[in-house]
């Protein structure tokens, strides 16, 4: 089968984190899914080493920038979407989902008044299923929710950009214990992307490797569902949800959850400054549910 489109990865090691350039080979027009900012928590600075190597590609290949799409609101990273649209333009896009993340996170963070979660911040709100295009290659908006409500996945020319729904085979599945996240969703969800053709190329957006292999982004519909630990076939709804939420149980909270959702929910943009020029990163304190303590021994 040919291809209209070429991707080029860009895998972040300081957060996992892949991000895409697809690019439609008739018009040289791009999107870019899921940019990262660099962020250093202790220091409280923001960089743009990572962003800055996808910058250098699409001017290396004169693409034109149309769509910055983000495939949800991350809690591992800070996104780049601000930072490349003011480089290369585009429309930053999500799933209209993203609603309900804004609505909890702005109370969780007593976000500013004119802060409103109606997904106004970013440039285009997909429903589910629906068709958009890069220069000429078609593309497909697919809602699939379980690890936060508002995830999507894209289907652009025979791939699928997954989001966080599914990992590597040898890793799994997100978590669902994040605030809107259902592990019994989470499964219905992976199962409408391993509906796909057997030769459908997954890619996800992180790869957290076992010891004994490096860091890998792509693999197809087949491939998950023979292989995959968590979702491959002949595992049931049942024992997915039971697996997922003992696993999810032991999790520590990501390390960025906290700074990156109120850039994230923002597409990307930082909080406003204050008086004094400064902008700031909210920690909510004692608001996050707190986990199980393991028990003592005896």
């Amino acid at each position: 089968m040919s291809r209209t489109s070429a991707i080029q990865p860009f895998f972040d090691e300081a957060t996992g984190t892949v991000t895409y350039v697809v690019h439609d080979l008739a018009t040289r027009s791009a999107a870019v899914i899921d940019p990262v900012l660099d962020f250093d928590f202790k220091s409280g600075r923001t960089a743009t080493r990572s962003a800055d190597r996808v910058l250098a590609h699409v001017a290396g290949q004169g693409l034109q920038v149309d769509w910055i799409l983000e495939t949800h609101a991350h809690a591992d990273h800070l996104s780049a979407a601000r930072y490349i649209q003011g480089k290369l333009g585009g429309r930053i896009a999500i799933g209209e989902r993203i609603r309900d993340v804004q609505a909890v996170f702005k109370k969780l963070y007593n976000l500013e008044r004119s802060f409103l979660p109606d997904g106004s911040q970013f440039d285009h709100l997909f429903h589910d299923g629906e068709t958009f295009r890069i220069g000429e290659t078609e593309a497909t908006a697919l809602l699939v929710p379980g690890h936060t409500p508002a995830d999507m996945a894209y289907l652009i020319d025979g791939a699928a950009f997954v989001g966080d729904t599914l990992f590597m085979p040898d890793v799994g599945t997100a978590r669902a214990d994040f605030p809107g996240g259902d592990a019994r969703t989470l499964y219905r969800s992976t199962r409408r992307i391993l509906d796909l053709p057997p030769q459908t190329r997954i890619f996800v957006c992180h790869d957290y490797p076992p010891a004994h292999r490096g860091a890998a982004w792509e693999s197809t519909v087949g491939d998950q569902r023979a292989n995959n630990i968590h979702v491959r076939d002949g595992i049931t709804e049942e024992a997915f949800v039971a697996l997922r939420t003992a696993r999810d149980a032991t999790l520590d909270v990501p390390a960025l959850i906290l700074p990156s959702l109120q850039v994230n929910v923002r597409a990307g943009q930082l909080p406003p400054a204050e008086e004094n020029g400064v902008r700031y990163l909210k920690i909510p304190l004692d608001a996050l549910p707190r986990k199980a303590e393991p028990a003592p021994r005896a």
